[in-house]
């Protein structure tokens, strides 16, 4: 009669319920889906951080200039307006902006000049004589040398 309670107080045994364990094992795929995002705003802005006035460059077969430096850029449109970076600057103060944009040791710093291949020769001679006589003597002509790998 003793074991008329069910014995045991009612738990079963053999029957245990499985212990969570800690995950030994890293899920990596959120961190592959946040690369693949950054990867593709970048190759979509990569482009972007260029110089962005529209220019037409003239095609040459010239090598390419390697730069030890930042550089300054000066851009000439077609219809001769003058550019440092993506500012239009007046023919009067534009060796000021290279100065200013050149920082410390401006005028011993590369000053590269991009023109469109319309603008007038005389607007491009202007400003590289300019900066020549201000005291600027590492100018450099920007071309497009896409047009020789292209034919060669």
């Amino acid at each position: 009669m003793a074991l008329a309670g069910g014995g045991g107080g009612g738990h079963v045994r053999g029957r245990r319920r499985p212990r969570k364990r800690p995950l030994s094992e890293i899920n990596v795929t959120p961190l592959v889906d946040v690369m693949l995002v950054l990867l593709i705003i970048f190759m979509i802005s990569a482009p972007l951080l260029t110089v962005g006035v529209p220019i037409e460059l003239p095609k040459t077969e010239a090598g390419a200039v390697e730069a030890s430096q930042e550089p300054v850029v000066v851009s000439i449109q077609r219809d001769g307006a003058i550019y440092i970076g993506e500012s239009e600057v007046a023919w009067d103060r534009l060796v000021l902006r290279v100065a200013e944009d050149g920082g410390e040791n401006a005028r011993d710093k590369p000053v590269f000049v991009r023109a469109d291949g319309r603008a007038p020769y005389q607007a491009v001679v202007r400003v590289m004589a300019r900066l020549n006589a201000a005291g600027f003597t590492k100018l450099n002509l920007i071309t497009d040398t896409a047009a020789s790998a292209e034919e060669g």
